[in-house]
């Protein structure tokens, strides 16, 4: 399906060649890229900023209101009401939205603890371990290992190592959340479609606003936190979502994983850009074994398999 998809595209870009400038037709291959690319700098300046409202209203409080926020405008602008949920698919929607509002909840905590490139590079373990377990390639063995190995590097194993195992542990249960957010995702989406990320949303925000509310109180109806709230919302759940659904639509499925697996190094550099979080040598080699991993399970995705 892969190859297909290829040469689908490079058909399209030869027709699309003739009809347009050159200007255009070399553009054309970087638009998918770019898209991917601007999704993941716009969910890790989206972090920064929750990071730095957090001393505001704490980091239930920002989850609580990115979350209800974010849920608010994906009704709007999907109106999933209007086809009806059935009872068969009602308790799977019902844990998809639970596992994704623990997931931003656990995060966000971590957030609080970590570097925000140590926190997300753990948290990719979860989707990653999805990819590996259903593997029956030798060669996934050895990406299993360099995340493995990148995990270990960042535990609290060693003296001085400076990472809270408290916000190791949040970020590990946000991995396992996104782990088990992808199988309830699927069953969902089929059904469902764009619809389940709006309702899925909204069971998140009933998880997460009563916490908000009950951590930060009145400081979350100052407008300066919604606004910024709003923000968050729109930086780190609708432009994402609209740039990756619009880039999956132009991508391979294995390239466009290629290009998420950079998360981790991107939001690293984010949280030194923005909030001057530095890490050591031993932490980016972590965050280099990690996105190796999650790379190299993205390559051998895309290639056909041989028993």
């Amino acid at each position: 399906m892969t190859a297909a998809f290829a040469r689908i595209s490079a058909m399209t870009l030869l027709t699309q060649s003739s009809a347009h400038s050159p200007s255009q037709s070399w553009r054309e291959p970087l638009i998918g890229p770019g898209m991917v690319l601007a999704s993941m700098v716009a969910q890790n300046l989206g972090a920064t900023l929750a990071k730095q409202m957090f001393a505001a209203v704490g980091a239930f409080g920002v989850t609580g209101l990115r979350v209800s926020l974010a849920a608010t405008i994906l009704l709007i602008m999907r109106m999933p009401w209007r086809r009806s949920l059935s009872r068969t698919i009602l308790p799977d929607v019902l844990l998809y939205g639970f596992m994704l509002g623990l997931m931003n909840l656990l995060i966000y905590q971590a957030f609080a603890r970590l570097p925000i490139g140590i926190a997300i590079g753990i948290e990719v373990l979860g989707p990653l371990s999805i990819v590996l377990a259903g593997s029956r390639r030798a060669l996934d063995l050895v990406w299993f290992a360099a995340a493995a190995a990148g995990l270990l590097l960042l535990l609290p194993l060693r003296v001085g190592n400076g990472l809270d195992p408290v916000g190791l542990a949040f970020a590990a249960g946000a991995a396992t959340c996104w782990a088990l957010y992808i199988v309830f995702g699927k069953r969902v989406a089929t059904t469902l479609g764009a619809d389940a990320v709006a309702w899925g949303m909204l069971v998140a925000a009933c998880i997460n606003l009563p916490l908000g509310i009950t951590f930060a109180g009145g400081a979350l109806l100052h407008p300066w936190v919604l606004l910024s709230g709003l923000g968050i919302a729109l930086l780190t759940s609708v432009m994402p979502c609209m740039l990756e659904m619009e880039a999956m639509r132009r991508l391979p499925s294995n390239v466009f994983g290629i290009l998420l697996s950079a998360a981790p190094a991107v939001a690293a550099l984010a949280g030194f850009i923005v909030l001057g979080e530095t890490l050591t040598a031993i932490q980016w080699l972590a965050i280099v074994a990690i996105v190796s991993a999650s790379c190299g399970s993205a390559i051998c995705a895309g290639r056909p398999h041989r028993s």
